[in-house]
């Protein structure tokens, strides 16, 4: 019985402060994860650019890509990505846009946050909308997929 609990007890603190599972709903970073696929994040990982993470906002469990850091300005203009004046080369295949974004360009990255674009670039619900998202609501950097349908 005590190896029961002591495994439980193991399981539980890995499960909320090492890693994170969860279920993607959406095709917001198709075609890298599709919907339905179990995402499992490290929680302990240092957040960096290109990374794909796990975010809330609103609540909501959602998943994209950090493209700047505090302070950093960003710029999509003739559907090109800029940071710091610099074009950001990424293997997305989709086109960048900021047609119809909630917040001006250039963005200043505020303290604290972070700015995350969709990999499906077409789906506005990132940064575009919704502006920074601070690093707290960041929950980790995704680390294993599973894929679940279309195998």
């Amino acid at each position: 019985m005590i190896k029961i609990a002591v495994t439980a007890v193991i399981v539980t603190v890995l499960c909320v402060f090492v890693v994170g599972i969860h279920v993607n709903h959406g095709n917001s970073s198709y075609p890298m994860i599709k919907d339905g696929d179990l995402v499992i994040t490290y929680k302990l990982s240092d957040l960096q650019g290109g990374q794909e993470i796990v975010y809330r906002h609103d609540g909501e469990v959602r998943m994209g890509r950090i493209v700047a850091f505090e302070d950093d300005e960003v710029q999509i203009m003739n559907q090109r990505l800029m940071v710091n004046g610099y074009e950001v080369l990424e293997d997305t295949v989709y086109p960048t846009s900021a047609d119809g974004a909630s917040i001006s360009f250039p963005y200043v990255v505020p303290q604290g946050s972070v700015f995350i674009l969709n990999d499906y670039r077409s789906d506005m619900n990132d940064s575009r909308t919704f502006g920074a998202i601070p690093q707290s609501d960041c929950e980790g950097e995704v680390v294993i997929i599973l894929r679940r349908r279309g195998i």
